[in-house]
């Protein structure tokens, strides 16, 4: 039996190309999803509490949720990719609900605002 290291190498090899080929193409995939008029959203047609939340976020506060302000880790993957800590979440309240809700404001470093009224499984860039 001859051993041919070579193919485990190549192997190797494909299965990197192909993980950094999705890798590269799922945030060109993201800037494209989130580039088409479909997901975005005015500021004036946000909800009230939506836009009371930006207000208190562009100021730096206050907030009314402990966790508001913590790093927002994008794992869903549908915001472009960013270095971890680019991204920060903020509750917007919603009416009748005890707690946080699913709505939610994500702000980014350079002032770009990602609105989901789904608890992340979609989200609208905010044109103000």
């Amino acid at each position: 039996m001859t051993r041919r290291p070579w193919r485990r190498l190549a192997a190797l090899f494909v299965a990197l190309v192909i993980a950094a080929f999705v890798s590269a193409t799922s945030g060109a995939f993201a800037r494209e999803r989130l580039a088409d008029a479909d997901h975005e959203i005015l500021y004036a047609n946000l909800p009230r509490e939506a836009q009371q939340t930006l207000q208190a976020i562009k100021r730096g506060g206050p907030f009314v949720f402990e966790r508001d302000g913590v790093v927002f880790g994008n794992y869903e993957r549908l915001l472009p990719p960013r270095q971890r800590g680019y991204y920060h979440e903020y509750t917007v309240p919603t009416p009748n609900v005890r707690n946080r809700g699913a709505r939610r404001i994500v702000a980014g470093a350079a002032a770009e605002y990602y609105f989901s009224d789904d608890h992340y499984r979609s989200f609208q860039r905010i044109r103000e």
